[in-house]
């Protein structure tokens, strides 16, 4: 992508606010600060994946601080637009603009590391063994709250700038590696280090029972809702429980969400991962946003989920990484299930950023078209945040965060698998080297 002046786009000498939209300039045009052109495939994500995702060949945008005022062919951006003196001019030079990433599922803020232990499970290693030395996320707990504030956010902020080089440009990130009201407050601070890529802030104290609460899951559930809601609902949007074997029950997840629900925080859920528990029913019935992982859902928790509108979040990266199940995608879409793709990034199970890949697996292992997957991995992922038509999509009124590939096609996207298509990003109006 290059920068240039647009044939044809006129600066504007001034401007005037149009009554409930954009400033214009003196001809009605709409003011833009930002133009881009030259895009060969604009894949607008305004229509569903059945119906071609709103792609336009040939195509344009012109944004306004931070926001899209419009999009359509290049034929017709100088009648449409006219641009501020200190507008950005850039070229797509023919490849293909799509919307940044939405990635809905994260647990982007620890310390410490763990890529020995993943040889260890390749060579037959089991996940109890490693807890009963103390390592697993026992050992992720325990580095993180050990770790000062300032470098968890130093930490999180090196793993933006690669969600961001990527093309992610929104970011769910979840809590859950503190375990007590001091240490989720200081993830969530953290979580919140100043990066372009925009967050969305799930507190998830409910994810794993402290070594120091071992079998008195009941008593730290309490410890979550009396001592850690307090202090942490303030600095989330969200609440999420791990609930499945090994982890929360369906009662102590209830007892958690819904205190979570009292404090004004959006309810998420991890489900139906490791055994089918109820936690899908129970999320549907809550009116959870999303429930997530999904591997072992079945016909009636898909029509539970359809039912209450909550989003299916899908995470084949961890599948792939445990060697396990992967969630059965075709079913949910058969059962007009809405579905999202997540990175599931953390330090166990999927220590990957890269939603490009996480597309390629959707479409390999989940057996989802391409263009399914790429609606799921952006205006999928902007449903479960409860951000549809302000993220995930390029259309007027959204905002300016897209991506221009080193490919002509979306089609490279899951094809061209393993390695970063991504040429450059924009977030907010701003070329991602401009936004720091």
């Amino acid at each position: 992508m290059s920068g240039g002046s647009p044939e044809g786009v006129e600066r504007a000498p001034r401007a005037e606010a149009a009554p409930g939209g954009p400033p214009t300039d003196d001809r009605g045009r709409r003011l833009a600060d930002l133009v881009l052109r030259g895009a060969g495939e604009l894949v607008t994500m305004t229509r569903p994946a059945h119906d071609g995702l709103g792609v336009l060949d040939d195509g344009a945008l012109a944004a306004y601080q931070g926001t899209i005022v419009w999009v359509g062919r290049e034929a017709d951006l100088a009648r449409e637009v006219g641009l501020a003196a200190d507008a950005v001019e850039l070229d797509g030079e023919g490849a293909c603009v799509l919307p940044g990433f939405v990635d809905c599922h994260t647990h982007a803020v620890f310390a410490g590391e763990r890529a020995a232990e993943y040889g260890e499970r390749l060579s037959g290693v089991s996940y109890l063994e490693l807890l009963e030395r103390g390592g697993g996320i026992r050992l992720t707990v325990e580095a993180t709250r050990a770790a000062g504030e300032h470098h968890l956010a130093a930490l999180t902020a090196r793993r933006l700038d690669s969600f961001l080089a990527h093309g992610t440009t929104t970011v769910e990130v979840k809590s859950g590696y503190g375990l007590s009201a001091e240490d989720e407050a200081k993830q969530l601070r953290a979580a919140a280090v100043p990066h372009p890529v925009r967050r969305s802030l799930t507190f998830c104290g409910a994810h794993f029972v402290p070594p120091e609460y071992e079998g008195r899951a009941d008593e730290y559930v309490e410890t979550v809702c009396e001592e850690q809601l307090p202090v942490c609902a303030p600095l989330a949007e969200w609440c999420d429980v791990f609930c499945d074997e090994g982890a929360f029950t369906v009662a102590q997840a209830r007892r958690v969400l819904e205190a979570a629900r009292a404090r004004g925080l959006g309810l998420r859920l991890h489900a139906e991962e490791l055994a089918h528990t109820g936690a899908a029913a129970l999320g549907a019935e809550l009116g959870c946003a999303s429930a997530d992982h999904l591997i072992l859902a079945t016909a009636a928790d898909m029509a539970a989920l359809r039912r209450a509108g909550a989003v299916a979040v899908l995470l084949p990266g961890t599948s792939y990484t445990l060697r396990a199940g992967y969630a059965p995608a075709r079913a949910f879409l058969d059962a007009g299930v809405t579905v999202a793709l997540a990175s599931d990034f953390n330090p166990g199970s999927s220590y990957c950023e890269n939603m490009q890949m996480v597309i390629s697996l959707a479409c390999q292992e989940l057996r989802m078209t391409p263009d399914e997957a790429l609606w799921a991995a952006t205006a999928g992922g902007a449903a479960a945040l409860r951000r549809a038509g302000e993220v995930g999509v390029l259309a007027p009124g959204a905002a300016c965060d897209l991506v221009v590939l080193d490919a002509a096609t979306r089609a490279e996207l899951p094809y061209h698998y393993g390695v970063n298509l991504v040429d450059a990003v924009v977030v907010g109006g701003k070329p991602a080297g401009d936004v720091a």
